[in-house]
């Protein structure tokens, strides 16, 4: 073998002034869906998320939310996505699978307080989650 991979343990570390904005959105768009890109750095395996932004020409309903990737600007410290589910389940469906983007994606379940964010990676893997003051 000649490169190792060194195997990282995933952790998550999200502002407690960006989950603030990330419940606030939530809870502006429910019934429907709300989407957001996280930013942030990652360093050995830990993600720190410090900043939001909305999609542009997102699309949202009751079961999906969504956007075209292709009207990104191109930006290194997108570290992934975050959604909300309003049936109240955090798992990741097929579809949220599917649609994966960065490096993490965060579920909040409503009725989207503190404890309703989860973090998973792309293949359906919860990630440890902390917030940070």
């Amino acid at each position: 073998m000649l490169f190792k991979k060194k195997k990282f343990e995933r952790k998550v570390i999200l502002n407690k002034e960006v989950l603030d904005s990330i419940l606030s959105y939530c809870q502006m768009k429910h019934p429907n869906e709300g989407i957001l890109i996280l930013k942030g750095k990652s360093k050995n395996g830990e993600i720190n998320i410090d900043g939001l932004v909305i999609p542009p020409f997102n699309y949202t309903g009751p079961t999906f939310a969504g956007f075209p990737h292709s009207f990104l600007p191109f930006d290194m410290s997108y570290v992934g996505i975050v959604h909300s589910h309003p049936s109240g389940s955090a798992e990741p469906s097929v579809t949220d699978l599917h649609n994966f983007f960065g490096l993490v994606s965060l579920i909040v379940k409503s009725p989207y307080s503190d404890e309703s964010v989860f973090a998973w990676d792309s293949s359906g893997n919860a990630i440890p989650l902390s917030i940070k003051q």
